[in-house]
C-alpha cells in the first residue's frame, strides 16, 4: 500500500473504496478491540505491489 494509505489505514471512516461503497470502520474498530479490550497491538507490514501482512499481538 502507498505511504499515504499507510498513514491513514487505522483512521476512523478512512476507506479506499468509492464513495458509498464502504464505511471505513473495519480496521479502526479492529484496532480498538485489540488494543482497548485486550491490551494488545494491531500493526502491519506492507510493501507496495507485493502485499500486506497484519499482525495481532495479545498477551496470554
Amino acid at each position: 500500500m502507498s505511504e499515504e494509505v499507510k498513514s491513514k489505514i487505522f483512521d476512523h471512516l478512512f476507506t479506499t473504496k468509492a464513495v458509498g461503497k464502504g464505511t471505513g470502520l473495519g480496521l479502526a474498530i479492529a484496532r480498538q478491540i485489540v488494543e482497548e479490550t485486550h491490551g494488545g497491538k494491531l500493526s502491519f507490514n506492507s510493501v507496495l505491489g507485493n502485499g500486506t501482512e497484519f499482525i495481532i499481538e495479545i498477551s496470554l
